[in-house]
């Protein structure tokens, strides 16, 4: 079957669509949005949807009443660790900083298994799409008893989100200066070859690819400088592979990172060759106005993680003098056991919120930080040639939320604002490269109650063996 023979999906008289589109952020009503295969083929006024396509999509293809929806692109998680769902308010962790909370997790993480590692991809992912994200990286930075980032890789095809699976690594243990145990590190050699092995395997540079392969040594506690100029040079000999870390995360970060390499964070990732509009860095809290600069000239990326920050007491990042300077910034999840959710919606509506406790009311508007989670989060992929806004030829990525939700009750004035300025539980719509995989409130790509029930099982014994 040809693209042009594709049965039309068609979203009919919408209560409010938008769009998101850069520089005409048009928010329509009564509208109607058409999908054939994995893009956007029409959108506009119902008023206006041209007859034939309408005949079609009776005929061929389906209709759907989006009467009583709000409808805007997918959010874009730029930051997680989707591993972490099996060890969410794990005891001894929960009042802990950055480096307390990493030590008392590190030995319960070295037992994974590659049927823990799959499982709680797919569980994060399902967590993901019910709550607005349809593409999300994932940071994955230790590999013990087999696990490969290939389970991560086959567990999200069946899931249907659009990924980006990050290749972390540590390799300088306690015994060399580094924070994690020896028993979690792996050899540089190893690193990189398996690096470019996924590479090989899965990684897609098309416009519209549902998987990517992005190349992303852990922390400066936790790599060689060498290994962190190897993989930028290994990850530019392909187009579409960029880089990822964390970087600058909080105090005890910044001293460490001077301590050891007698520099700023961001000076460092500078002479490792780390800044550029192919590289994006996790958190970013304290980043200072010569960094921010750095960021700024050069393109390089920022994934926002509020709730994160918060929960470890590690600051509020300045995301508003980042995206005045021209940051690329984009909000994100992280991992969930230091956020303890993957929740989309709600992770922008912390990001909102946070801003304000530091700036005052007026720091940053519901329509700008929509903005970040769904274009910001394509540029710093490197993905906003195809996903972050509708409009014809943009990848069909879409969620939909229903205004007669109680969450949402006396919001029908600004329903778009309304999905952050209120708490909304989930969405009732989730398309993804065309293909419906939330409907009705319920997931269409996994039973979910025996993926939790799994998931539930292989938590309990993780702890149980620690």
């Amino acid at each position: 079957m040809t693209p042009t023979t594709v049965p039309p999906l068609l979203l009919r008289r919408a209560a409010h669509l938008a769009t998101m589109a850069p520089g005409n952020a048009a928010e329509l009503r009564d509208a109607t949005l058409v999908i054939r295969g994995p893009v956007v083929e029409w959108l506009g006024p119902d008023t206006e949807l041209p007859e034939a396509l309408l005949d079609e999509a009776r005929s061929t293809g389906r209709v759907i009443d989006a009467s009583g929806l709000v409808l805007m692109p997918g959010l874009v998680n730029t930051h997680h660790h989707m591993f972490q769902t099996l060890t969410r308010a794990l005891p001894g962790a929960q009042d802990a900083g950055l480096f307390a909370w990493l030590r008392t997790h590190y030995p319960v993480w070295a037992r994974l298994t590659p049927e823990m590692l799959a499982t709680s991809t797919q569980l994060a992912a399902a967590e993901l799409l019910l709550s607005g994200v349809t593409t999300s990286s994932d940071h994955a930075y230790l590999f013990p008893n087999g696990c490969t980032l290939d389970d991560t890789l086959h567990a999200v095809e069946a899931t249907g989100l659009r990924f980006h699976a990050a290749r972390g690594a540590m390799s300088v243990g306690e015994s060399a200066g580094g924070l994690p145990p020896d028993a979690v590190v792996e050899r540089e050699p190893d690193i990189l070859a398996d690096s470019e092995r996924l590479i090989a395997r899965w990684h897609d540079p098309d416009r519209l690819a549902m998987r990517r392969i992005v190349l992303a040594p852990c922390s400066p506690f936790s790599v060689s400088p060498g290994l962190m100029r190897d993989a930028a040079l290994l990850a530019r000999q392909y187009p579409g592979v960029h880089l990822h870390t964390h970087l600058a995360e909080n105090d005890h970060d910044i001293t460490y990172t001077r301590e050891r390499f007698g520099c700023t964070p961001d000076e460092y990732a500078e002479q490792l060759g780390w800044l550029g509009p192919d590289v994006w860095h996790a958190h970013c809290v304290k980043l200072a106005p010569a960094g921010i600069a750095r960021f700024a000239a050069s393109g390089t990326g920022v994934a926002h993680c509020p709730g994160s920050n918060m929960r470890l007491g590690s600051g509020i990042a300045p995301i508003r003098a980042m995206v005045d300077a021209g940051v690329p910034v984009s909000v994100a999840v992280d991992g969930s056991a230091s956020n303890d959710a993957s929740h989309g919606l709600a992770e922008l509506r912390l990001a909102l919120l946070l801003q304000r406790v530091a700036l005052g009311a007026e720091a940053f508007g519901v329509r700008e930080m929509l903005a970040l989670g769904t274009r910001g989060g394509a540029r710093v992929l490197g993905r906003d040639d195809a996903i972050g806004h509708l409009a014809p030829g943009m990848a069909a990525d879409l969620i939909g939320v229903r205004l007669d939700r109680l969450a949402l009750a006396g919001a029908q004035h600004d329903p778009l604002a309304a999905l952050l300025l209120c708490a909304v539980p989930q969405v009732d719509l989730s398309v993804v490269h065309g293909r419906i995989c939330v409907e009705g409130g319920e997931l269409q790509t996994l039973e979910l109650q025996a993926l939790v029930a799994r998931h539930n099982r292989l938590a309990g014994l993780l702890r149980s063996q620690v």
